[in-house]
C-alpha cells in the first residue's frame, strides 16, 4: 500500500479509539459512575472516588509506559503490542455493560483496565508517526490523525446520544440501559475500526523472532539507555517537564468535565450535547492549528493553547452557572484540545533519534500518563478539603477543585517557553 493509504489507515486508529475517549471517558462513564454505581453518595465523595481511581490507573500506566515502549522497540513489534492493548481495552469497555448498580469498585476496576488499554495502545500508535511521514510533515499528519479521531467519536456519540434521549426508538427499555449499550458500541467501534491499521500499516522494521524473555531483558536495558540519553539533552528534559504539567491539566479537564457539570447541578442531557459541540469544534481546530504551526512553529502554537487553558480553568469554574455558559467554555476548550495534543506529539517527534521512536515515545507517554495520576487527585483532594475542612458549599467545592488546574498550565507554559527547538 502507498504511504498515503497507510497514513489513512493509521488515522483510522484515532477514529477508532477516540470513540472510547468521548463516549466512555468523557461522557457516559463519569455521569453513570456518579448516578448509577455511586447512587445515593454525596457529590464530593463520588468525585473523590473517581479522581482517586483515575490517579491509581494513571500511575499504573505511567510505570508500564517506558518499559513497554522499550520492549516493543527491542522486539520491533509495535503492531502486535498495539493490537494486544486495543483488544484488551475494547473488551473491558464492553464488560461495563454487566456491572450491577451500586458496584462502584468493580466498575472502577474495569474502567481502569479499559483506560489503560487506551493509553498504552497509544504508545505504539504514536511511534508509527515517523514510519509514515518525514519529520517536516509530522505536524500536519499528526493533526490529521487527531482530526479523524474527533470526527469518528462524534459520529458514534451522536448515535449514542440519540439512543440515550430516545431509547424506545431503538427498542431499549430505559436511558440507563441505553448508557450500558453505549459502552458496548464504543468497544465494538474501537475494535472494528482498528482493523485498517492492523492490516495495512507496515513498520519500517520487521518484528524480531526473539524469545519474550530476551526481548524483555533487552527492552529493560533500552529503557535505562533511553533515560541516560535524555539526561544529556536539556531541551528534551525541559519539554518533557513542561508536558508533564500542562498535559496533566488537559487530560484532567477531559476526565472530570462531566462530573463537574453534574456536581454543580447541570442537566445530564445538556452536558452530553455540550460534549458533542466540543468534538465538532475540535475537528477543524486541530487542522487549523496544524497550519498555524507551519508559520509560528509548533512550540508557539502550543503556547497559545496553554494560555487559552489558563483562562478556561481559572475563570470558567466560577463563571459557569448555566448550560449555555458551560457550553461556551466547553467550545473554547474544544478549540485547543486537539491542537495541544497533536502538536505536542509532533514537536516531540522532531527531538528524538530516528529508529528509536518507540522507546522514546514510551517515556513521552509515561509523562502524560503519570500526569493523569496527579491531576484528578488534585481535583479530588481540593474538593474534599474545601467541602469538609473549610466548609465550602456542595456547589462551590468542585469549582475550587477544578480551578486548581490553572496552576499546572501556568507552570507548564513557563517551562515550555525556555525550550529551544534548535537546541534539543
Amino acid at each position: 500500500m502507498k504511504k498515503s493509504g497507510q497514513i489513512f489507515a493509521w488515522c483510522m486508529y484515532d477514529w477508532a479509539e477516540a470513540a472510547f475517549a468521548l463516549t466512555v471517558m468523557a461522557a457516559f462513564f463519569p455521569g453513570f459512575f456518579k448516578g448509577f454505581w455511586c447512587h445515593g453518595t454525596d457529590a464530593a465523595i463520588s468525585t473523590a472516588r473517581l479522581g482517586i481511581g483515575l490517579a491509581i490507573g494513571g500511575a499504573i500506566v505511567a510505570v508500564l509506559s517506558p518499559v513497554l515502549g522499550s520492549i516493543a522497540g527491542a522486539g520491533h513489534s509495535k503492531k502486535s503490542w498495539l493490537a494486544f492493548f486495543a483488544v484488551l481495552g475494547s473488551l473491558a469497555t464492553m464488560s461495563l455493560f454487566y456491572v450491577p448498580k451500586g458496584e462502584w469498585i468493580v466498575a472502577l476496576v474495569v474502567f481502569v483496565i479499559a483506560r489503560s488499554g487506551y493509553f498504552l495502545s497509544n504508545i505504539f500508535n504514536d511511534a508509527f508517526l515517523l514510519d509514515l511521514t518525514e519529520r517536516e510533515n509530522s505536524d500536519m499528519v499528526s493533526s490529521y490523525g487527531f482530526a479523524a479521531g474527533y470526527i469518528g467519536c462524534a459520529v458514534l456519540f451522536i448515535i449514542n446520544l440519540v439512543m440515550y434521549t430516545k431509547p424506545a426508538f431503538f427498542g431499549i427499555r430505559s436511558a440507563v440501559d441505553a448508557v450500558r449499550f453505549s459502552f458496548v458500541s464504543a468497544g465494538l467501534w474501537w475494535l472494528i475500526f482498528s482493523l485498517p491499521l492492523f492490516l495495512f500499516v507496515k513498520p519500517i522494521h520487521k518484528p524480531d523472532r526473539k524469545p519474550l524473555g530476551a526481548i524483555v531483558h533487552e527492552g529493560l536495558g533500552l529503557t535505562i539507555a533511553t533515560f541516560r540519553e535524555m539526561a544529556a539533552k536539556k531541551g528534551v528534559l525541559l519539554f518533557l517537564l513542561a508536558y508533564w504539567f500542562y498535559i496533566d491539566g488537559v487530560n484532567t479537564v477531559v476526565a472530570m468535565a462531566t462530573d463537574f457539570g453534574l456536581s454543580i447541578g447541570l442537566n445530564m442531557g445538556k452536558l452530553m450535547m455540550t460534549l458533542l459541540v466540543v468534538q465538532l469544534v475540535a475537528f477543524p481546530s486541530a487542522i487549523i492549528f496544524g497550519r498555524i504551526a507551519k508559520f509560528t512553529g509548533a512550540k508557539n502554537a502550543v503556547l497559545i493553547t496553554i494560555g487559552t487553558y489558563v483562562l478556561i480553568t481559572s475563570i470558567g469554574p466560577f463563571a459557569v452557572h448555566s448550560e449555555m455558559q458551560f457550553m461556551l467554555f466547553a467550545g473554547l476548550t474544544g478549540a485547543v484540545q486537539g491542537a495541544v495534543q497533536a502538536l505536542s506529539r509532533s514537536f516531540f517527534a522532531r527531538m528524538i533519534p530516528q529508529d528509536r521512536e518507540t522507546e522514546w515515545f514510551g517515556v513521552y507517554n509515561m509523562m502524560g500518563r503519570f500526569a493523569v495520576a496527579v491531576g484528578p487527585l488534585v481535583v479530588a483532594m481540593s474538593a474534599l478539603f474545601s467541602r469538609y475542612v473549610i466548609h465550602a458549599g456542595a456547589d462551590m467545592s468542585p469549582r475550587i477543585g477544578v480551578s486548581m488546574l490553572s496552576v499546572l498550565f501556568v507552570i507548564g507554559g513557563m517551562i515550555l517557553w525556555k525550550v529551544s527547538p534548535d537546541k534539543v
